[in-house]
């Protein structure tokens, strides 16, 4: 009976094979990738063991460094990001402490907190911090220990959300019949692009923007540009009106012959669809022209 028994508990030890799903392995990454075992923060939280070992707080992303149970006092330690944002709000942290709650581990070396330092040092001129952010390549990102492609990821979409409010908020009360002020608008978007990127701006009957929608980015034969998805595009946000804006990467906004060409092609079109092409503007380097100011319109 002994050895039935021992038998019977022998066949109970052998675990179950865990199956993981593709959210659970992206968290395990965040976890396990490039040892980042750290939590948000400037300072580890340690407990001392009356034993005299240490042991370091599992909920605080340490492993544990021993399997027996004692009794434990917790160190003082410093306040984390995350409690200041419970305790005094967002608008109260810095940029370092507001990327740290987002990238929220860190590894044995450094923290969240040096992690975020560090992305925002990737940033470069004129744009610093997080607006630099979304210059930043996923490469660039994940070059620094303890970023690894899910946290790349997360990062590059804040950056991309950052910069989607922006251009919302700045885009309430321009008036878009200004050729300067669409211009302005689009100034910091386009000049810095290596590419040409073409862009449609469509309007309502105030003068007020409906939406923009990229025609195309890369190397650009404008001639290709089909004013047929154009105002295909024009019809499905129900414009009243359109303009064309576009960059040169050489940072010199004189209009090539391409430009005037696909210009007259739409300005022509417009006016048969009921939908004017009020203006169509190119973008340098703090520079641009304007097809309608320059007198060109009506020319070509």
């Amino acid at each position: 009976m002994d050895i039935m028994k021992e038998r019977h508990s022998m066949g109970q030890v052998h675990p179950m094979k865990q199956v993981h799903s593709v959210e659970e392995r992206h968290s395990m990454e965040e976890v396990h990738s490039m040892e980042e075992v750290h939590s948000i923060g400037t300072e580890c939280p340690v407990q001392e063991t009356y034993s005299g070992e240490k042991e370091y707080s599992p909920t605080d992303g340490y492993s544990k460094k021993t399997g027996r149970k004692a009794k434990t006092k917790q160190k003082k330690r410093q306040e984390q990001p995350y409690e200041r944002f419970l305790r005094f709000g967002a608008e109260n942290l810095t940029e370092a402490e507001l990327l740290a709650i987002i990238i929220r581990t860190g590894t044995k070396e450094q923290n969240a907190l040096q992690l975020a330092e560090q992305v925002l040092n990737l940033a470069r001129y004129p744009r610093e911090g997080l607006l630099g952010l979304y210059e930043v390549t996923l490469d660039e990102l994940q070059g620094i220990r303890g970023i690894g492609e899910v946290k790349a990821v997360k990062l590059k979409c804040l950056a991309e959300l950052s910069m989607r409010m922006s251009a919302a908020k700045a885009a309430e009360g321009i008036n878009f019949t200004s050729s300067g002020q669409v211009a302005a608008y689009f100034m910091e978007k386009l000049r810095h692009r290596e590419t040409e990127c073409v862009i449609l701006v469509c309007m309502d009957a105030k003068g007020q923007m409906i939406c923009e929608r990229k025609l195309s980015e890369g190397s650009v034969n404008m001639s290709l540009i089909s004013s047929r998805e154009i105002f295909l595009t024009a019809l499905e946000s129900r414009a009243v009106s359109i303009i064309l804006v576009h960059n040169h990467p050489s940072g010199d906004p004189n209009p090539s012959e391409a430009d005037k060409g696909l210009t007259s092609q739409v300005r022509d079109a417009g006016e048969q669809m009921g939908i004017p092409l009020l203006d169509h503007i190119v973008i340098g380097d703090n520079r641009y022209v304007s097809f309608r100011e320059a007198d060109w319109f009506y020319r070509i």
